[in-house]
């Protein structure tokens, strides 16, 4: 009697058995191309058919089919009195889609583990509510002296890394009410009390790209944080890392702040943010 035949290896729902091959034989072309139109059309306030042409290196009766047929699903639409052509309604309508799934703090785990393990210190994520940070999630470095900022945790923004990181990116009335109806409590004799001077700070954040909570809310412990955008280039979050002076000293800040901002950067990317 033959042997039973052993059932195929069952593949992922929806993925073909190349899955995994990205070479030019699984590649759409007219996708591609029409796909480099549709970037480039995205990255302006609205192109004329010859203009797109010369940015895609495409004959313009190409890129006019691709805008005809992009047109037809609302992707982009003709200005016809200035004879040029934008996106449409329908890549907004997407673009919401997108944000809807998008969950920060989901994208942000993987991204917050990275830097937890490059740096060897606690990641945080952080973001505004009502004049304070609130803390959203944590990655625990293994080392016996850590920080600890539970999700639900709220600190003050002044004297916080990712406070100030967001501090840093408001626009001046808003940041006037902020600091208002907050105050400026002092915590440790390094907690920025005056105004003049938190400004001065906040400057001097904006012009390096990360924020330094140097034992400004707790005597011992120093964080590093930068802000994380989104779609219309709002801060809205914070990642920092945190950990005792003894392990973040003042000559890692320079060190410890080039992975921090690029964390940063991923998660923006991650959430469909405009990153530089």
């Amino acid at each position: 009697m033959p042997a039973p035949r052993k059932p195929a290896p069952r593949r992922a729902r929806g993925r073909p058995r190349d899955w995994h091959d990205k070479t030019e034989q699984n590649t759409i072309k007219s996708l591609d191309r029409a796909m480099g139109v549709f970037e480039v059309l995205s990255e302006t306030s609205g192109l004329s058919l010859s203009a797109l042409s010369e940015e895609t290196g495409q004959s313009p009766a190409t890129v006019y089919r691709i805008l005809v047929t992009l047109e037809g699903r609302g992707l982009v639409d003709f200005d016809a009195s200035e004879q040029v052509w934008h996106i449409g309604p329908a890549a907004f309508v997407i673009g919401a889609r997108f944000l809807r799934r998008t969950s920060l703090v989901d994208r942000a785990r993987p991204v917050m583990r990275a830097l937890m393990e490059e740096t060897g210190e606690t990641a945080n994520l952080g973001i505004e509510k009502e004049g304070a940070v609130l803390f959203l999630g944590q990655v625990e470095t293994s080392a016996t002296i850590r920080a600890f900022f539970p999700p639900g945790t709220l600190s003050e923004m002044h004297a916080s890394g990712i406070g100030k990181a967001l501090l840093a990116h408001m626009e001046d009335r808003r940041l006037a009410r902020v600091l208002a109806g907050v105050g400026l409590q002092a915590f440790t004799g390094q907690t920025i009390i005056d105004a003049a001077a938190l400004r001065d700070d906040l400057a001097g954040i904006r012009a390096r790209g990360y924020a330094v909570d140097n034992e400004e809310k707790t005597d011992g412990m120093r964080c590093i944080a930068a802000p994380v955008f989104d779609m219309t280039g709002e801060a809205v979050a914070g990642i920092s890392v945190s950990g005792p002076t003894s392990r973040v000293g003042l000559d890692d800040i320079d060190r410890l702040s080039v992975p921090v901002m690029a964390a940063a950067r991923n998660l923006t990317r991650a959430i469909g943010g405009a990153a530089d």
